[in-house]
């Protein structure tokens, strides 16, 4: 038995960490959900304000709000950053 130990939402985060510069479709091979799925768990990352996303020419450039904190009291006030330093997914170490 497989247990997932984090959601879409966390992954998608994790992908964008680690490669900005990801492709809408990229995101959906990463995470293993389809391209519609992917677009609705990046909008909604964007809505809460953990996500933003950039044009840049044709193509859009994602960038983790690392400051945000994390919602659930169990995290005690970390923020994203915490989070995704601990899964090797700096965001300030991505490449621009």
């Amino acid at each position: 038995m497989t247990v997932e130990l984090l959601t879409n939402h966390a992954h998608v985060l994790l992908c964008v960490a680690r490669d900005p510069q990801m492709r809408l479709r990229d995101i959906a091979d990463c995470v293993g959900v389809t391209e519609r799925s992917a677009q609705q768990l990046v909008c909604e990352l964007e809505e809460g304000g953990y996500l933003t996303k950039k044009r840049s020419g044709r193509r859009n450039v994602y960038s983790v709000e690392a400051e945000v904190r994390l919602p659930n009291e169990l995290e005690r006030g970390a923020k994203l950053a915490d989070l995704l330093s601990l899964l090797d997914a700096d965001p300030a170490a991505a490449p621009s």
